[in-house]
């Protein structure tokens, strides 16, 4: 008897501390105010801040002004006393020095320009060849069974990539880099340089006007082979190249069958290229902050977001590439509720699971701070319970512009992705609290925006922890210098912050961590 008296009293306590937790919560979660809101994010998307470009001097502000804040909310540095992670990163710059095509000379980024080429060494590459495998593709089309049977290893190829957006072309490259040519060539029938190869070079709207950049890569472990190097080539380079045929370039791709494909083929083509490389070391780094939890410590839930953005721009009047809402506005959130959590633990209502604050850098190059932590953790994956992703949640994205002034809504993506749990809890969380419209548009594998690709919880769901990716959706000033702070909606960047925490406080706090009953949607 006197077993089960204790027992009762055990199981009263228990129901009487889940039934505070409503209270409790909403009494922390009034701590995520636009007020606070406002100084993080003009401190974090001023000009002083550079556009805080990756292995620049304004991430490096950003991350010391990230870890300042850990400290003084009093969060534990994780990584042998310290804030900061390094990543170490490549930086690597091509130059396409001269490309001769059937005897013709062509002029670096006028008529032709290096899109990618990632390397580990500084050296010149030297290439030749006498023809050209040409890819048939159609927009939307499957790369794989486009490809057939067709081999093109050590062979030079030539797509041609009009109508299809961005992230398609890259998943096609992607796929066609894995079967290792020799080059890749790639036209459009556009006046520019747009981006086919991505990673090598900024567009500048004209041929003439490309400005190579360095690209950033994770230094490998070990030597790797080099991929090939991708060129983008003008309709005059692209003429040249598909001349044996007796086409122009536009005739030659009109000429596809009713679906507007050709087949695969070989044309003869003199092609030289010469392209040069240097590369060197470049310094950045994740910033966490922990705060250890009670009876559950050994798990670990993850807040996080990416803190970096595109940095300076070399045209216009304004040079600076503020990033206020991409991805200042999810690194703000991130701080506010660090400080509704860090308020909580001094008062005595600690989570029982422990937390980390993960501001995340080199999302902008690839979500390459992300991938870093995610292979070499601090806390093992297996102990890491769920990822809470935010990037930009401070506007109102273009298709609910209509109704800007009423607009209540965030875009979640991947909440049932793996866990089923995990999306229920965040569903609960907002029918009680924030009854936000939660819009799951963008909360499919086969969205053509690849959206659950494209931030930084990819790589925690790519180790099989839950996520969720809180999303305000794209804007007329997404990836301009015109992202500026005094076009955030702070009372609704700290509504979408406030339901991120409470989702975050249940997940800290219940029995159980969220079931993984998903698939992954791994690439």
């Amino acid at each position: 008897m006197k077993k089960l008296y204790i027992s009762a009293i055990a199981i009263a306590l228990f129901v009487g501390r889940l039934h505070a937790q409503g209270p409790v919560a909403e009494k922390y979660a009034k701590l995520i105010t636009a007020e606070d809101a406002r100084k993080h994010l003009s401190i974090l998307a001023s000009d002083e801040y550079e556009g805080r470009e990756t292995a620049k001097p304004g991430a490096t502000m950003a991350a010391n002004y990230i870890a300042g804040q850990f400290k003084k909310l009093g969060l534990q540095p994780p990584v042998n006393g310290s804030y900061f992670q390094d990543v170490p990163l490549l930086s690597t710059t091509a130059q396409a020095k001269s490309l001769t095509i059937n005897g013709t000379a062509f002029a670096p980024r006028k008529d032709f320009n290096i899109g990618s080429y990632i390397t580990g060494e500084s050296k010149d590459y030297d290439f030749k060849a006498t023809e050209i495998i040409y890819l048939g593709h159609k927009v939307g089309g499957d790369p794989a069974a486009e490809l057939g049977n067709t081999n093109i290893t050590g062979k030079a190829v030539f797509l041609v990539n009009d109508g299809e957006n961005r992230q398609n072309i890259t998943k096609r490259l992607v796929f066609i880099q894995s079967k290792k040519p020799s080059i890749i060539i790639t036209s459009t029938s556009g006046n520019g340089f747009g981006g086919q190869g991505g990673g090598g070079g900024q567009r500048g709207g004209q041929g003439g006007n490309f400005v190579p950049r360095a690209s950033l890569s994770i230094k490998p472990d070990k030597p790797i082979v080099a991929p090939a190097p991708v060129i983008s080539i003008m309709p005059e380079a692209a003429n040249q190249l598909v001349s044996s045929s007796g086409e122009t370039f536009e005739t030659f791709k009109a000429s596809g069958d009713a679906n507007g494909m050709q087949a695969n083929q070989t044309i003869k083509a003199d092609i030289a290229l010469s392209v040069s490389t240097t590369c060197e070391p470049a310094k950045a780094a994740e910033v966490l902050g922990y705060m250890p939890g009670t009876d559950l410590k050994n798990e670990v839930l993850v807040f996080s977001a990416h803190y970096d953005h595109l940095g300076l721009t070399t045209s216009g009047t304004d040079k600076v590439y503020n990033g206020a809402d991409d991805d200042g506005s999810g690194t703000t959130g991130i701080l506010e509720i660090a400080t509704a959590f860090a308020q909580a633990k001094k008062e005595g209502h600690g989570p029982r699971r422990s937390i980390l604050f993960l501001g995340n850098v080199g999302e902008e190059k690839g979500l390459l701070g992300s991938e870093y932590y995610t292979d070499h953790p601090i806390y093992p994956m297996a102990n890491t319970i769920t990822d809470l992703n935010i990037d930009m949640i401070g506007r109102v994205g273009e298709e609910y512009t209509g109704k800007a002034d009423s607009a209540n809504y965030v875009y979640v993506i991947g909440s049932s992705m793996l866990s089923s749990d995990l999306h229920k809890i965040n569903e609960d969380a907002n029918n009680k609290y924030t009854k936000l419209d939660l819009d799951y548009k963008y909360d499919d594998l086969k969205d053509p925006n690849r959206y659950y690709y494209r931030s930084d919880h990819y790589n925690f769901a790519k180790h099989n922890v839950p996520i969720i990716f809180y999303f305000n959706g794209v804007h007329a000033d997404y990836h301009r210098a015109t992202d500026e702070i005094g076009k955030i909606n702070f009372p609704l960047l700290a509504k979408r912050a406030q339901l991120v925490f409470y989702t975050g406080w249940e997940l800290a706090n219940r029995d159980k961590r969220p079931v993984v009953d998903g698939n992954t949607g791994k690439q």
